[in-house]
């Protein structure tokens, strides 16, 4: 089985060097260290199931901020669409193709469900494959993918899988506003705990076409996304000004985490303005430098020359700066 490898396992770093999670400073995720609230919402709200005008708030909200025509389902984060699509999908010979390297659970779950995987580089290869998946912008490395050459690759696929979990920062690369009814084979995930800095909440969107949502809606059952999850993420998604604020801050971090990394001959590879690729002559001892000083990082067994780092809270930076420099 495929071991899956993830950022946020900061208890691995705590084992290994000690410590208290208040003294470390998690950089090994994509997730904005700049929350939004969620300090005003009524405490009613963590003693009900959920009803209809939660969910119906939630996916009103989405499309809107998103600007869908496709209607959608509230899930528990991303992840879980990404494990349960694959028994949604149905195709005689299970072929899939994936943009890799890229997040590593679909891999996991297409493998755990027999399905046949290919891994491509460009978007051209993945035709004819029944299932195609693409990370808009992509993780780790941060390609992206204009809207018009996703749509041009649905058309010779059985089903594209478009997982746009950090495309809020990238608004313009979003396939969602260009949906229409004939798109019938196209499926979107969109993480909300990533931008809006909350992956604790467990919330994401499945975008597609009724028939392809209401086999999602079975597969997640009843209550699949908390009460407090639906309120909070309604209320997000409707503030245009938080939003706006925190793109230029979230580009001005990204550019400021760049100068430090560079003054510490990190080379950029990439990344997006939630997370930074960096290349290095030895990622590992970088890693075990950093984590010294209670600084936790992403690596990759499959990269000899990658490291990820993500943006610290304001009161992190100062920290980063003095791991580097001891």
């Amino acid at each position: 089985m495929l071991n899956c490898e993830h950022g946020g396992n900061l208890d691995k770093a705590i084992s290994q060097f000690g410590g208290d999670r208040k003294d470390w400073l998690d950089l090994s995720t994509g997730i904005n260290p700049h929350s939004f609230s969620v300090f005003e919402y009524r405490s009613e709200l963590w003693r009900e199931l959920p009803d209809q005008d939660l969910v119906e708030s939630a996916i009103h909200s989405a499309r809107d901020a998103y600007r869908s025509k496709f209607e959608c389902l509230p899930l528990a984060g991303v992840q879980q669409a990404i494990q349960l699509f694959p028994s949604i999908i149905k195709a005689k010979a299970k072929k899939a193709c994936i943009l890799y390297p890229t997040y590593n659970e679909y891999e996991a779950q297409l493998g755990k469900a027999g399905w046949q995987i290919n891994y491509c580089q460009t978007l051209a290869e993945m035709a004819g494959a029944d299932c195609a998946i693409a990370v808009n912008p992509n993780n780790p490395d941060g390609s992206k993918f204009l809207p018009n050459n996703l749509l041009e690759l649905s058309n010779n696929v059985g089903t594209l899988i478009i997982d746009e979990s950090f495309c809020d920062l990238y608004p313009d690369l979003s396939v969602l506003p260009h949906l229409r009814e004939q798109n019938q084979n196209i499926i979107t995930f969109r993480s909300f705990g990533k931008f809006y800095g909350l992956a604790g909440l467990r919330l994401g969107f499945v975008f597609a076409c009724n028939e392809i949502l209401n086999k999602f809606s079975d597969a997640a059952g009843k209550w699949a996304v908390s009460a407090p999850a639906l309120a909070v993420g309604a209320r997000a998604l409707k503030d245009e000004k938080w939003r706006q604020k925190m793109l230029v801050k979230l580009e001005q971090d990204a550019c400021r985490l760049d100068k430090i990394a560079h003054q510490n001959s990190l080379k950029s590879a990439g990344g997006t303005n939630l997370f930074r690729l960096y290349q290095c002559k030895n990622p590992k001892d970088m890693q075990y430098r950093l984590a010294k000083h209670k600084v936790w990082t992403r690596i990759f067994s499959y990269s000899d020359s990658w490291i990820r780092i993500g943006l610290p809270p304001e009161d992190g930076w100062t920290q980063l700066i003095r791991a580097f420099e001891l």
